[in-house]
């Protein structure tokens, strides 16, 4: 039974090994894309025109995200229903000079509408929930700065954290270089707000994580209307004069959502397919399911979407991956790790510290708890093979170890999710389509 508080995860293990593989796969839906939702809504604030956006994701994070730019002056029509919002844009015009903003714990809001408004002209005080007031901003800020925008922090804000307020100026300067360790997401906003400066702009970016969101963003803006060229591997060029344009645009389905239950194809021995979800997605969480084929599924691209079959012989591997690309998919790689005949090392998610929990620490206190063997470094977990004993799993409000952890429970008793209702930041209804996909099952 599904709760505010708990989640007891339905074993199904036993049920299932005593059945022959389904000729038949587990189909379902999945909600928009959160990365594709809210670059989309920044896209079309910033366009010239009345833009409608479909397949919309509604969750805690987009909501937090819609209702910053309704309230920046933005009009809007929304249609929860249908999965449809039409903003009308004003060509990168804010419509109010001064506002409040509160972006709740939505990492895209808080980063693509600070570099937005810092750059615009305007005062704006900025706030967020206080996981978000604990993860980076600093990069960004420091990056405005240098541009001409003012930032002052309050008597309750901390340097480089929320809550702060920008006095903005638009750019002083055509060129500026950004840190990306922490977040890619400081490198997007700065990309899709490049094209407002009356010169050609010049983006440097120091590191590499999170190459595959900067390709999604590069190819969105193109699809508005806008072209950053890359004219090497860590510069970027805007040139002037380009104009976002209006149009109508759908949303992909949520890749990060769909890996879940593709997960479940190893774990408990069935295929799966994800209606809509393919091998040319914009979205980088579709390498997870090369992960898969690496521990010995079997994947097709499909009319109806990919589907993935579990190994032959019922046994998967544990693997060595490097994990930078798709890394929202680290919690759920580590979750069915310990059933692979063989330990899974993941690299590459140093970054993954700052997001909303420390991630690595959380995966490893969980593992540890249900005796499963685990060693982290800086920037890489190591999960060994063993049985998982009953536990509650500590969800830190991070909707990803939610989840993900919920894998855990299907091959093991005993295990129960910690405040469940923290998936409400993407995925509202998860657990819902979690239980209609495991009561199906038996």
């Amino acid at each position: 039974m599904i709760t505010e508080t708990t989640y007891p995860v339905p074993f199904l293990y036993d049920i299932l090994r005593q059945k022959p593989v389904p000729a038949a796969p587990v189909c379902l839906d999945v909600p928009g894309s959160k990365s594709i939702t809210n670059r989309a809504l920044l896209l079309a604030t910033l366009a010239d025109g009345t833009s409608r956006l479909e397949g919309v994701l509604f969750s805690d994070d987009s909501r937090h995200f819609l209702k910053c730019i309704q309230e920046l002056g933005f009009e809007t029509q929304v249609d929860e229903a249908g999965r449809a919002i039409t903003v009308r844009g004003l060509g990168g015009r804010v419509p109010l000079t001064e506002a409040s903003q509160y972006v709740g714990s939505a990492g895209t809001a808080a980063r693509f509408l600070t570099a937005y408004l810092g750059l615009s002209q305007g005062v704006y005080h900025m706030d967020a929930s206080e996981q978000m007031r604990r993860r980076p901003m600093a990069p960004l800020l420091n990056s405005l700065k240098e541009l001409g925008c003012e930032v002052v922090y309050g008597p309750e804000g901390t340097e480089g954290h929320f809550p702060f307020t920008l006095k903005s100026h638009g750019f002083r300067k055509d060129t500026i270089c950004v840190n990306i360790d922490s977040s890619s997401q400081f490198l997007s906003a700065l990309l899709i707000v490049s094209c407002l400066c009356d010169r050609d702009f010049t983006t440097c970016v120091e590191g590499t994580h999170g190459m595959s969101y900067i390709e999604m963003t590069l190819k969105m803006m193109e699809q508005f209307g806008v072209q950053a060229k890359r004219i090497s591997e860590h510069t970027f060029l805007t040139p002037a004069g380009q104009q976002y344009q209006a149009m109508d645009y759908r949303i992909e389905p949520d890749v990060s959502a769909a890996c879940y239950f593709y997960a479940m194809s190893p774990l408990l021995n069935i295929p799966v397919t994800v209606s809509h979800v393919h091998f040319d997605s914009m979205q980088g969480d579709v390498a997870f399911i090369r992960i898969l084929e690496k521990m010995g599924c079997r994947a097709a691209d499909t009319p109806r979407g990919i589907l993935v079959t579990p190994p032959e012989n019922g046994i998967f591997h544990g693997v060595t991956v490097d994990m930078s690309g798709c890394s929202d998919q680290a919690i759920t790689l580590a979750a069915i790790a310990p059933y692979a005949d063989s330990p899974t090392t993941i690299t590459g998610i140093g970054h993954i510290r700052f997001q909303e929990s420390n991630r690595i620490a959380a995966i490893c206190t969980e593992l540890t708890k249900m005796g499963i063997k685990c060693e982290e470094s800086e920037s890489s977990i190591t999960v060994w093979p063993g049985v998982p004993k009953p536990t509650i799993v500590e969800t830190y409000e991070d909707h990803r170890m939610a989840m993900g952890f919920a894998l855990t429970g299907l091959r093991s008793p005993g295990i129960v999710i910690s405040n469940p209702g923290c998936c409400r930041k993407t995925f509202e209804d998860y657990f819902e389509v979690f239980a209609q996909i495991t009561e199906s099952l038996v």
